[in-house]
């Protein structure tokens, strides 16, 4: 009877820990599938972005260092997300750091094509805009879903009793991946009136 019992516990403990390990599994898969999705839209939006650049560069003549940040920071951009194909934290943060800083540069760039009447009633330029608003609204979404995905992961690698399982089996925390551009800290101008 002993005998019985102890392999009925055996065999709860193995069905547990299968349990355990698959859910693992199946939530990181999840994580990583929406992390693809993310990449097919962060990727027409890279390529997006020289068109638009060529729609506004006949356009906007004197405003050569912001077409020059846009594509500079597009390329930044698309190298981290090459990188960010490993799902590692640290390329997953540099490449939300560096989506951050080519949002904040088309969005001068959008500001400074207010000044151009002629831009604006450009029907290229409105089509890589629309195209460009269409695609960074799939990429919000989509990273939306991913962060959703990665916080159901978390929440299993850190909860017990999966977490007994996460840590031995190498089931690391994964990275939210957040847009928001870290400007530089500068100091205040000097207001005196000395």
């Amino acid at each position: 009877m002993e005998i019985l019992a102890l392999i009925a516990l055996l065999l709860s403990l193995i069905v547990v820990f299968v349990v355990l390990y698959n859910r693992l599994i199946t939530l990181r898969n999840g994580y990583k599938n929406a992390f693809a999705q993310i990449d097919v839209q962060l990727k027409r939006r890279h390529d997006l972005i020289p068109k638009l650049i060529d729609a506004v560069k006949g356009y906007m003549k004197h405003e050569r260092e912001t077409l020059d940040s846009v594509i500079n920071a597009r390329d930044t951009a698309d190298i981290a997300r090459q990188a960010a194909g490993s799902a590692t934290p640290d390329a997953i943060a540099q490449l939300g750091k560096a989506e951050g800083q080519l949002d904040a540069v088309l969005g001068r760039l959008f500001a400074l094509s207010e000044a151009y009447p002629d831009l604006k009633a450009s029907a290229n330029f409105a089509q890589y805009q629309e195209e460009l608003t269409s695609t960074e609204n799939r990429v919000a979404y989509a990273r939306q879903h991913y962060n959703d995905s990665v916080l159901a992961y978390n929440n299993a690698v850190e909860s017990i009793p999966s977490n007994l399982i996460a840590g031995p089996f190498g089931f690391r925390m994964a990275q939210m991946l957040d847009f928001s551009a870290q400007p530089e800290i500068q100091s205040m101008p000097d207001a005196s009136f000395n």
